[in-house]
């Protein structure tokens, strides 16, 4: 293979991880942003119509007239505005994380993660979002997994402590010395090394959680195999 067919395949693979990555990470930024819009259209319809029931109550009583009419209509604008630019969700404070439900704990990392993305550098970046991803996954297997579990504690530990810590750490470093070795390493090394040992460690915990579903499963389906086809 020539120099310039090894370059192009190397960039086609580069591109195809990127597009996995973006389909990846896109339905989960879309269903956030639904998410948020549905939020905010309901709390501008609660507030507006809380001022017009109040209005048609007072005037029931008393008439409004033109100035009333005015004011009432300046109450709703002042609302929807109000609640159209206020934020939907409290932004994730880091201490919160490690008091967190452990049910609620990945998505809560994910949401404090992906508001650190402009202060990390560019591979980090992408290994973040390949965390978000994962961490999505996680999320719906620790619904039904109870906090004093053994599992639950090693989850809090990587994902509430650990996680947070290295790009806090990260984060602390001054920007002018983010890119300057030191033992062998700069910083900026150093965070995606660690993001990549993370990313890896959560997609281990991802594949021992669903080992009991998939065991329950076979089971299931072996339990099955017997009851129906042994009959026949």
């Amino acid at each position: 293979m020539s120099r310039s067919d090894d370059v192009l395949e190397r960039a086609n693979l580069t591109l195809e991880r990127a597009r996995e990555r973006h389909g990846a990470v896109a339905p989960r930024a879309r269903r956030r942003r639904e998410a948020e819009v549905l939020r905010r259209l309901g709390r501008i319809a609660a507030a507006d119509g809380a001022i017009i029931v109040a209005a048609l109550v007072i005037g029931w009583f008393v008439p409004l007239g033109l100035g009333g009419a005015m004011i009432v209509m300046a109450l709703l604008i002042a609302a929807t505005a109000l609640f159209a630019l206020m934020p939907v969700t409290r932004e994730v404070a880091v201490e919160q994380l490690v008091q967190a439900p452990i049910k609620s704990l990945p998505s809560q990392t994910e949401r404090w993660l992906a508001t650190q993305r402009p202060a990390l550098p560019a591979p980090a970046i992408t290994l973040a979002d390949a965390i978000g991803v994962k961490l999505d996954t996680l999320s719906a297997q620790l619904a039904t997994l109870p906090d004093d579990e053994p599992a639950a504690a090693e989850v809090r530990k990587l994902v509430g402590e650990q996680l947070p810590e290295l790009v806090r750490g990260y984060q602390r470093v001054p920007e002018p010395l983010r890119r300057v070795e030191r033992n062998g390493r700069t910083p900026d090394q150093q965070l995606v090394d660690g993001l990549k040992i993370i990313d890896d460690e959560i997609a281990a915990m991802t594949r021992q959680l669903a080992q009991g579903d998939l065991d329950s499963l076979a089971t299931r389906e072996r339990f099955l195999q017997i009851r129906y086809q042994g009959e026949e």
